[in-house]
């Protein structure tokens, strides 16, 4: 439902004034009037927004509230940190249950503003309002970056990365967690970064979300995948693989980007303060492909959550 409205929406504002980058991205890009005149370098404004809802994407009545709050933040963070952007300010709005309207937004509040604290973000405004609903926070970020890392710039023969450990999030890790601002920066300084997004619907699903948008496919090295002890956890459980649960799980947040083959040697020799591990290449043929012997790849197909489906496998 999300990719399609998606599509409805772009075409119904085609006439409505522009913005460098729209719907469709991470974040948006808002160039300033005038900017591109001055002699300084031209920053950028990126803005991302999101909205969790109680009963949705948390569950307020055996998860903390501080957590809940810290997670809103979190999120949007991790879309900033996708464009290689740095975050400024954020503005909060709070939709409160009638009861316990105070309460509940003085512990929301705290995880909110621990996660400003942590990444140096103002918090600018925003709205409270009570209703006889459950709770809902949207959080809007806005930063800045000279060039922004969008989905669209991967280049055949790109090196493939991903930042961190992948699945298993569900056990805990997607109430706190770590979005990669900082590596985001670290990468800047040393790598032109091509393409890039986060994973927040699925490893599998996302990746193929960014090769769509450069018209690329990509030949993966799946046994490199790094793949999180909490999907090991998980798949004791669930009848799945761990490998399945990396593939498809949502809300790890790490990030996956593309570089030009000769910058691979850069990423693999840099201590990043976090893992960064290469699991394939940009190809020309569009899809997901793994290799199954030593010069021939199959087809894989994405999986992960589809806003408003089940878990499902997605196609090109």
């Amino acid at each position: 439902m999300e990719q399609s409205f998606l599509a409805y929406l772009r075409g119904r504002t085609r006439q409505l004034p522009q913005v460098a980058v729209g719907i469709g991205d991470d974040a948006a890009v808002i160039d300033w009037p005038g900017s591109a005149a001055s002699d300084q370098p031209q920053l950028r404004q990126v803005a991302c927004t999101d909205q969790i809802l109680d009963g949705v994407d948390f569950r307020s009545e055996d998860q903390s509230l501080c957590d809940i709050g810290f997670k809103a933040m979190a999120i949007n963070l991790s879309d900033i940190a996708a464009m290689g952007a740095k975050p400024s300010s954020a503005l909060v709005t709070l939709a409160l249950p009638a009861e316990n309207a105070t309460e509940i937004a003085g512990e929301v509040y705290e995880g909110i503003l621990e996660a400003a604290q942590k990444y140096q973000v103002a918090i600018a405004g925003g709205d409270l309002s009570t209703y006889d609903g459950p709770l809902s926070i949207s959080i809007t970020i806005l930063g800045w970056t000279e060039k922004p890392w969008l989905r669209t710039g991967a280049e055949e023969g790109d090196a493939l990365f991903v930042t961190g450990a992948l699945g298993g999030s569900l056990l805990g890790r997607h109430l706190r967690p770590e979005p990669r601002v900082e590596l985001a920066a670290k990468l800047k300084d040393k790598v032109n970064v091509h393409a890039a997004i986060d994973v927040s619907d699925g490893f599998s699903l996302d990746l193929d979300r960014m090769l769509a948008a450069s018209r690329m496919g990509a030949e993966l090295e799946l046994e490199t995948l790094p793949i999180s002890e909490a999907a090991h956890q998980f798949a004791e459980k669930s009848g799945r693989t761990p490998l399945e649960h990396a593939w498809s799980d949502g809300e790890d947040f790490e990030l996956i980007f593309c570089v030009a083959p000769e910058e691979a040697a850069i990423i693999e020799s840099t201590d990043w303060g976090v893992p960064v591990t290469r699991v394939g290449r940009v190809v020309g043929r569009t899809g997901l492909w793994k290799r199954v012997a030593t010069s021939k790849f199959e087809r894989v197909f994405p999986q992960g959550f589809v806003h408003g489906e089940t878990d499902v496998a997605a196609t090109n």
